[in-house]
């Protein structure tokens, strides 16, 4: 996740938006390739938005007590703008209270949410785990050990599974967003990535020097908490947000090898920002974690390239793709066209693009 220094990319919806009595489960086809709605078994393209803070980088957690009004404005123009999900993210704290004792108020306002959504008729990317501002995490949470917190995040997912199991808003779960394991000999000090700005995108599964190999490891920590999942959930999607040094290359690697940690996944996702000349590259890329299941692009905007190239990649990368996900902080067209920025400009631009697009996008991509 760029957000920080990341403009909103808002994109144009590829598939129907259906209205809220009519919200489907989604379940992956039959051929294992693609996502379907559970009755009809009609195709379903995930095109929309992450939907993680305002325009003032508050964590929607931040507002979400105060400002619910703003909230139901979001979803509502985010459905006109053609989104069909809608990515938002919780963070551990502020959903935990201790190692056993999950926040009733907060699973109660994660109820309403979904409640919205399916007025809304927009289906919910759920990311869990996060540790985005530092000041929010709990000290008692960054003393565990590694298998200590593993059990503290299955606590965590099987409560918020058991809150949101009869939900036909639940898209998917995402794990955690950019989940690493801990590589070397010596003990982490860290449980965090660097900060981009003052948030921590990026966070280590484990600190402690382990025999097993960084895959197997990052296997076994997916089934721990896709089993906490399924005590009270078998029908919503599993997936896990991955940076693209997931990787096995020479260079930075996360331990998340998609072909081998993968197998209580339902589907994959990668974040992915196409670099200026590097379009050729990123598609290397996103093929590499094209493994046999469905796969899709959660994050991507052309924070590194032109508005052309981007366009070029995100053309491209239906070859392998399967849905994809930018971002939305609240702004509207207008409101874009009516600030005399560059960054303005930028978003204003790509908004009118993707509007104008979309219907061609979806003919393509069906």
């Amino acid at each position: 996740m760029r957000m920080c220094s990341l403009i909103a990319v808002l994109t144009f919806c590829c598939c129907p938006i259906l209205p809220a009595a009519d919200l489907d489960f989604i379940r992956i086809s039959a051929d294992g390739k693609s996502f379907v709605t559970s009755q009809n078994q009609k195709p379903f393209v995930p095109w929309g938005f992450n939907y993680d803070h305002n325009g003032e980088g508050q964590l929607l957690e931040d507002y979400w007590q105060t400002d619910w009004k703003q909230i139901e404005q979001d979803f509502a123009e985010m459905k006109e703008l053609g989104a069909n999900v809608v990515r938002i993210h919780i963070q551990f704290g502020k959903f935990m209270s201790a190692v056993d004792k999950p926040r009733e108020e907060a699973l109660q306002k994660l109820g309403e949410l979904l409640q919205l959504a399916e007025r809304t008729g927009i289906y919910i990317d759920l990311t869990g785990l996060g540790c985005y501002h530092k000041q929010d995490v709990p000290a008692w949470y960054d003393q565990l050990t590694d298998e200590e917190r593993w059990q503290a995040q299955a606590v965590f997912w099987e409560a918020v599974a058991k809150q949101c199991a009869k939900s036909p808003a639940i898209f998917c779960y995402d794990l955690m967003n950019e989940p690493v394991v801990h590589a070397g000999k010596k003990q982490g000090t860290d449980w965090l990535g660097p900060a981009l700005g003052n948030k921590h995108f990026v966070q280590r599964i484990t600190l402690s020097p382990d025999k097993r190999s960084r895959p197997d490891i990052a296997a076994a920590w997916i089934k721990t908490l896709v089993q906490a999942i399924r005590k009270h959930d078998q029908r919503h999607l599993i997936t896990v947000g991955m940076v693209p040094w997931s990787l096995d290359r020479p260079g930075l690697r996360s331990g998340f090898v998609p072909d081998k940690v993968s197998q209580h996944l339902d589907f994959i996702c990668v974040h992915l920002y196409p670099e200026a000349g590097k379009v050729d590259e990123a598609m290397e890329t996103l093929k590499g974690f094209e493994i046999g299941k469905p796969l899709v692009i959660e994050e991507t905007f052309p924070l590194k390239s032109s508005p052309q190239e981007f366009e070029e990649f995100l053309l491209k990368s239906r070859k392998y793709a399967d849905g994809w996900i930018g971002f939305y902080w609240g702004k509207s067209l207008s409101e874009y066209k009516s600030e005399k920025t560059i960054a303005a400009a930028l978003m204003g631009n790509w908004l009118e693009f993707f509007v104008k697009n979309g219907p061609k996008f979806k003919d393509e991509t069906e």
